[in-house]
């Protein structure tokens, strides 16, 4: 079989002698390798992500004091550190098979210019991206409000871009004040487009922001207008079925990250089961740490420890709701486009695997995804452009940029008192 791109979209699949190669085509030869749709990282933190790598000196501290850590680290980050983390970030990806990440940055004393430097740096790379800044109410840089109105100037400018645009973006409830939120939800209203935000990150998260605001997370952040189609939030560890159930309404993507979850919460609860119960629109984010197919993998467990306990059924179609068909939806909404399937009319974010698999697969789909999780990536090709070639980027050295990124890291946690990207010493 051939498939046939044009432009930006998929026109038709057939017989190869249907689609005969022609002067100026460029000829992908597959080999009978598997060609599936792109992976999509529906919560990523392509800059965040890098600054505080998991160790167990950090994850074994308590919510506030891992917060607190973040904020010292991006709070003084500058334009040209950004770009080398992002570049970096955004390479790896397009090696792995991710053709569209969902970016929540938090860089508050460069927001417009460090959001317009990861469009310039997606462009070049050739990913799709929706990014937005994580602003919160702690003052470091621009206050709140100035970091929301930042965000949406970018937003502005991104409105019709084909492969990035934007979204309004907010760290958590329980960092954010009314007059942030209020404004946030304004700017979402005027520009229609979506919000993201960490939904319920924890307990923690919860519980300061009942004592705040004597409210619930998810009726928060309803209220200030924040919910709705192409709004993503990200972990939900903390709703009740209730909670789910508005945001299914609302269409409101959930963006699961179980591997981080039970690593960096501790124990095996996923806090996914209020959501699955009610059918809500999800799909997986790396948090920017390890990989989407790390994050299946745990997702599975979960399931799987639910439909023994008879509180979940259908454990296999469930994962392609979370690697495929949540996500595209959100593609789909984001850039007015069919996504998520190998078919004419169709976005042409493809990614070619060095795996010929077995014709005849059955009811075996979590073996084939994890299987899968194993193989290379030989071709990765976003919006009809070819961003990966035969596992090589196209669009720089990816050497250089590994090296750029780690002069950047070095930079960062030196100037921020940090030894070795672990705690800052006592």
């Amino acid at each position: 079989m051939s498939v046939l791109i044009e432009g930006r979209l998929i026109t038709s699949i057939g017989p190869d002698a249907d689609a005969p190669v022609r002067p100026g085509d460029w000829e992908v030869k597959c080999d009978g390798r598997l060609v599936t749709t792109g992976l999509i990282d529906c919560h990523t933190r392509l800059v965040g992500g890098a600054l505080t790598p998991w160790a167990g000196d950090l994850l074994l501290r308590p919510f506030s004091q891992r917060f607190a850590q973040e904020h010292r680290l991006e709070r003084t980050l500058t334009v040209g550190e950004v770009e080398a983390l992002t570049a970096f970030s955004i390479a790896r990806s397009l090696r792995a098979g991710v053709t569209m990440a969902v970016e929540h940055l938090h860089a508050p004393a460069c927001v417009e210019e460090a959001l317009t430097v990861q469009a310039k740096v997606a462009e070049q790379l050739g990913m799709r991206l929706i990014n937005s800044h994580a602003s919160s109410s702690v003052v470091a840089g621009l206050a709140g409000p100035e970091q929301v109105e930042a965000n949406g100037r970018y937003a502005k400018s991104r409105k019709q871009d084909s492969l990035v645009r934007a979204a309004i973006g907010v760290r958590a409830s329980f960092c954010a004040d009314d007059d942030l939120l209020r404004l946030a939800g304004h700017l979402k209203e005027e520009l229609s487009i979506g919000a993201h935000f960490g939904l319920a990150e924890n307990d923690d998260d919860l519980a300061i922001t009942w004592s705040k605001t004597n409210s619930r997370i998810v009726t928060r952040f309803e209220r200030f207008g924040l919910l709705g189609g192409a709004s993503v939030g990200a972990h939900a560890r903390a709703i009740d079925r209730t909670e789910a159930a508005r945001l299914a309404k609302s269409r409101t993507l959930v963006a699961f990250t179980p591997r981080a979850a039970q690593t960096v919460e501790g124990g095996s609860a996923l806090g996914m089961e209020a959501v699955l119960v009610n059918q809500n629109l999800v799909g997986l984010g790396s948090g920017g740490t390890g990989s989407l197919w790390e994050e299946l993998a745990a997702s599975y467990t979960g399931v799987m420890a639910m439909a023994r306990a008879g509180r979940m059924l259908d454990p296999d179609n469930l994962m392609s709701s979370f690697l495929v068909g949540g996500p595209a939806e959100l593609c789909t909404m984001v850039y007015g486009a069919p996504c998520g399937s190998v078919e004419p009319g169709a976005l042409a974010d493809l990614v070619v695997y060095d795996f010929v698999p077995a014709r005849e697969t059955g009811n075996f789909t979590p073996h084939l995804l994890m299987q899968l999780s194993q193989m290379p990536v030989g071709w990765t090709i976003v919006d009809g452009r070819v961003s990966v070639r035969e596992g090589q980027l196209l669009g720089a050295n990816f050497n250089e940029l590994a090296r750029d990124s780690a002069l950047a890291l070095e930079s960062i946690w030196k100037r921020s008192g940090v030894t070795g990207g672990g705690a800052a010493p006592s």
